[in-house]
C-alpha cells in the first residue's frame, strides 16, 4: 500500500505529509496520537459549566456565521439540545470547518467551556457528525489526538483525516512481528500488529500505554543490538598489544606520586591493568566525581604502554583543557625523563611540525592535545593507548576513528561530568565501566549555602576576612560582557566593582577570548598565590587544581545548570581547608532554579546531583550538544524509561551471546529488520 492509495489525499495534503517527514504509510502510522480524549463524559448543555473540564455536548446545528475582519474573522456556529444553546468558536481554520456544520444536523462537540455573555462557549472543539442523539453510544471511548504542524494546518490535514487514513491502512496492511516469542511472553508485549492498533484506537488508557511500551523496547532493543555487534567485533578483531607494568609505572607510583592511591583508584587501575593484560583490546570507561583523582589513574595507564616500548596519547575536548592536562601531567612525569609534547589546532607551523616529526619518528612518549592528534596528518610511530577525557562531549563515531590510529590501541575514557546510570547505559553500552568512588583522604566536604543581593555585604565581609587570612577565592560570572538580552552581572563589570570594595587585593580577570599565553599567565598567578581573588568566567570548570583556594562565589546561579554547578563548586575543596561556595541567585527565581539550588546546598555527591540535573532538564541539555553521541529515540526517554533500557540491554547481550549473527531461525525477522538499521546508523556508530 503507498500513500497515493489514500482516500481524501490531495497533491497539497501529499506534500504537507512529505514536508513533515512521512514518505510512506509506515511513516504514517508511526506518528502516534500525543494524546486521547475521554468522549464517554456526555452532558446536556444545561449542566456544562464553565471550568467543569472537558466534556462533550450534543445538539443540533442552529445556525453559523463568519464574522470580523481579516485575522479577526471567526466561524461561531450555535447548537441547542432540550436544555439549552452552546457557541461552537472556530478561529484558525475557519473555513475547513465551516463545511463540517449544515444547519438541522446532529454533531457531538468534546472540548471546554467558558461563558461569554449570554452563551457558553466551546473554543475549537473536536466535532463529530451523527445522525441523532442516540449515535453517542457508539462514540470510542477514548480518541486519539494526533501531533500537527504548519504543513498540516495548510493543507487541511485535521485530526478526523489523519484517523481516517490510519484506520485505512490498518484495514488493509500486514504488519510482520519481529520480537521473538520469548520477549513478548516475558515482558506481555502485544504482538506488533495489535499493537498499532491499540495505539491508535485503544479500548483504554492501560491498554495504550502498554503498547506504546512494547514500541519504546523496540528502539532500545535495536540501538542496544548495535552495540553488543560493536562490542563483539571488536574483541574478534583485537589481537590487543599485551602490557604489563614496568620500571615507569613502579617508579611514579612508588616514589614520584606524592599522595597514597585511594581505594577506588586502586581498583580503576586495577581493572586497566587486566584489560591491559587480557590480549584483547581495552574500551574501559572511568567515571569519578569531581577531584576522584581519574588523571593520576589514566598517567598509570598510559605509563605502562611506555614501559612496553609504546606510545600514549590524550585527548581534551578543548585547548584550555588540553593545555591544562598538560602541565598536570608534565608536572608527576617530569622526574621519569619522557618525551612529552602537546599538540593543538592553533600552533605554529614550525613547531607543530616539530612535534609531528617526533611522533612519527617514535621520539615522543606521550602527547596531549585536541582532536587535532588524530587527524590524518598524526602519523604514530607505535600507538599503544589513547585517553579521550570529557568524553560526554564526544560521540561513539569519534572513538572508533581514535581506534584506527595504530594497531588496535587500547582505549581509555575518561568522564569529568559523573553520568547517570540510565545515560551511561544507553551512550557507552560497548565500553567497560569502572567508578572511582571516594575523595582523596584529608578532603573536607565543601560547605555550599545560597545568599540573596540582601545578604551581599556579610558575604563580602566573609570574603573579606577569608583572604586576610591566607585564603585564595573565586568569583564566578555566567558572562564576560554586559549583555544588552539578558540582564546578568557580567565577569568585566563584577571585576571592576570588586577591584573597588578591595582595594587591599590582589584582583585578576579571567575568561575565554584571553589568548592562551594570557590565561596561562593570569592562571599561574593565581596558583603561586600572587592573585588573591580570581574573577572569572566557566572557563574554570575543568582542570584548574588550586589547593589554596577554598572560597567561590557563583553570580546567578540558577542561570547554570546542576552538574556545571558542581563542576565548579569542585574547584576548591581540593586542599585540607575547609571550603565554601556560596550561590547568589537573582531575586526571581524559577522553581526549577529554586530545585538546583537546593540540590547544591544537600549534597556533594556528584552522581546524585546528575541524576537531578538529567530529570530537570532532559539528556540533549544535559549533554549540551547533539554531537555527544546521544542516540535520538522517537518514542522512548532514557529516563523515565530506564528500566525498560536496562531490559533491553540484558535482552540485547543475550540474545548475541547465544546467536551472534542472528542466524537461528527465531531471529529471523529481528535480522531483517537489524541489519538495516545498524547500516543506516553506521556512521553514527563509526562502523561499515
Amino acid at each position: 500500500m503507498k500513500l497515493t492509495d489514500l482516500s481524501n489525499l490531495s497533491t497539497k495534503r501529499l506534500q504537507a505529509l512529505q514536508k513533515s517527514g512521512i514518505y510512506t504509510v509506515d511513516g504514517l502510522l508511526l506518528l502516534f496520537p500525543r494524546r486521547y480524549i475521554d468522549k464517554s463524559n456526555v452532558l446536556p448543555i444545561s449542566m456544562a459549566r464553565e471550568n467543569s473540564g472537558t466534556v462533550t455536548v450534543i445538539g443540533k446545528v442552529v445556525s453559523k456565521q463568519v464574522i470580523g475582519f481579516k485575522q479577526k474573522k471567526r466561524l461561531e456556529v450555535i447548537v441547542r439540545d432540550s436544555s439549552g444553546s452552546l457557541k461552537a468558536v472556530f478561529f484558525k481554520g475557519w473555513r475547513y470547518f465551516i463545511t463540517q456544520f449544515s444547519e438541522g444536523n446532529w454533531v457531538a462537540l468534546y472540548g471546554s467551556i467558558k461563558r461569554y455573555g449570554n452563551y457558553f462557549n466551546m473554543a475549537h472543539p473536536e466535532v463529530d457528525n451523527i445522525s441523532s442523539p442516540e449515535d453517542v453510544k457508539k462514540f470510542e471511548d477514548l480518541i486519539p489526538i494526533y501531533p500537527s504542524n504548519q504543513h498540516f494546518s495548510k493543507a487541511y490535514i485535521s485530526n478526523p483525516i489523519l484517523k481516517s487514513w490510519i484506520v485505512q491502512i490498518l484495514s488493509q496492511k500486514n504488519i510482520k512481528e519481529f520480537l521473538p516469542q520469548s520477549v513478548l511472553s516475558r515482558h506481555k508485549f502485544p504482538e506488533r500488529q495489535k499493537a498499532f492498533h491499540i495505539i491508535h484506537q485503544p479500548a483504554s488508557q492501560k491498554d495504550a500505554e502498554l503498547a506504546l511500551e512494547r514500541f519504546k523496547y523496540e528502539e532500545f532493543l535495536l540501538f542496544e543490538l548495535s552495540m553488543a555487534s560493536i562490542k563483539k567485533l571488536r574483541i574478534e578483531k583485537s589481537s590487543g598489544n599485551v602490557m604489563k607494568p614496568g620500571k615507569l609505572t613502579t617508579a611514579f607510583f612508588n616514589k614520584v606520586l606524592p599522595f597514597t592511591l585511594t581505594d577506588g583508584q586502586k581498583v580503576a587501575l586495577s581493572d586497566i591493568r587486566s584489560d591491559l593484560e587480557s590480549g584483547y583490546q581495552m574500551n574501559r570507561l572511568i567515571q569519578g566525581d569531581v577531584g576522584a583523582g581519574k588523571t593520576v589513574v589514566a598517567i598509570g595507564a598510559m605509563l605502562m604502554a611506555v614501559d612496553n616500548g609504546m606510545q600514549a596519547a590524550l585527548m581534551a575536548p578543548t585547548e584550555i583543557l588540553a593545555e591544562q592536562h598538560h602541565q598536570t601531567i608534565k608536572q608527576y612525569i617530569e622526574p621519569l625523563s619522557l618525551n612529552f609534547r602537546l599538540l593543538t589546532g592553533g600552533q605554529k607551523t614550525a613547531l607543530r611540525r616539530d612535534i609531528l616529526t617526533d611522533i612519527e619518528g617514535g621520539n615522543c612518549n606521550i602527547v596531549v592535545g585536541t582532536h587535532a592528534i588524530f587527524q590524518e596528518k598524526v602519523r604514530f610511530n607505535r600507538l599503544g593507548l589513547a585517553v579521550i577525557d570529557e568524553q560526554h562531549r564526544f560521540g561513539v563515531k569519534q572513538r572508533n576513528d581514535v581506534l584506527t590510529k595504530g594497531d588496535n590501541p587500547h582505549l581509555l575514557v575518561m568522564s569529568a561530568t559523573p553520568i547517570p546510570r540510565s545515560l551511561a547505559m544507553s551512550i557507552y553500552s560497548d565500553l567497560d565501566i569502572s567508578i572511582i568512588k571516594g575523595l582523596p583522604s584529608g578532603r573536607k566536604p565543601i560547605r555550599t549555602a545560597v545568599r540573596t543581593e540582601k545578604d551581599r555585604q556579610n558575604v563580602y565581609a566573609f570574603l573579606e576576612q577569608s583572604v586576610k587570612n591566607g585564603d585564595q577565592a573565586y568569583v564566578v560570572f555566567p558572562l564576560i560582557e554586559e549583555s544588552e538580552v539578558m540582564d546578568l552581572k557580567d565577569a568585566t563589570m563584577g571585576f571592576e566593582k570588586l577591584k573597588q570594595r578591595f582595594p587591599e587585593f590582589s584582583i585578576a580577570l579571567l575568561h575565554g577570548r584571553m589568548k592562551s599565553e594570557e590565561k596561562d599567565a593570569i592562571m599561574k598567578r593565581f596558583v603561586d598565590g600572587d592573585t588573591q581573588i580570581l574573577v572569572s568566567t566557566t572557563v574554570i570548570e575543568v582542570g584548574v587544581d588550586v589547593p589554596n583556594a577554598s572560597i567561590m562565589i557563583i553570580e546567578h546561579a540558577e542561570r547554570f545548570g546542576l552538574s556545571q554547578l558542581h563542576q565548579l563548586r569542585g574547584r576548591i575543596g581540593r586542599g585540607g581547608k575547609q571550603s565554601y561556595c556560596i550561590l547568589m541567585p537573582d531575586v526571581k527565581l524559577t522553581k526549577s532554579g529554586r530545585i538546583r539550588l537546593k540540590k547544591m546546598v544537600d549534597t556533594n555527591d556528584g552522581f546524585e546531583i546528575a541524576e537531578t540535573d538529567l530529570k530537570l532538564r532532559g539528556p540533549g541539555d544535559f549533554l549540551g550538544t547533539k554531537q555527544s553521541g546521544l542516540p535520538e529515540f522517537r518514542f522512548a526517554d532514557i529516563v523515565e524509561d530506564r528500566l525498560l533500557l536496562e531490559q533491553s540491554k540484558n535482552d540485547a547481550w543475550n540474545i548475541i551471546k547465544k546467536d551472534p549473527e542472528l542466524e537461528l531461525p527465531k531471529h529471523k525477522e529481528l535480522k531483517e529488520v537489524f541489519e538495516p538499521y545498524f547500516k543506516e546508523r553506521s556512521e553514527f556508530f563509526g562502523v561499515g
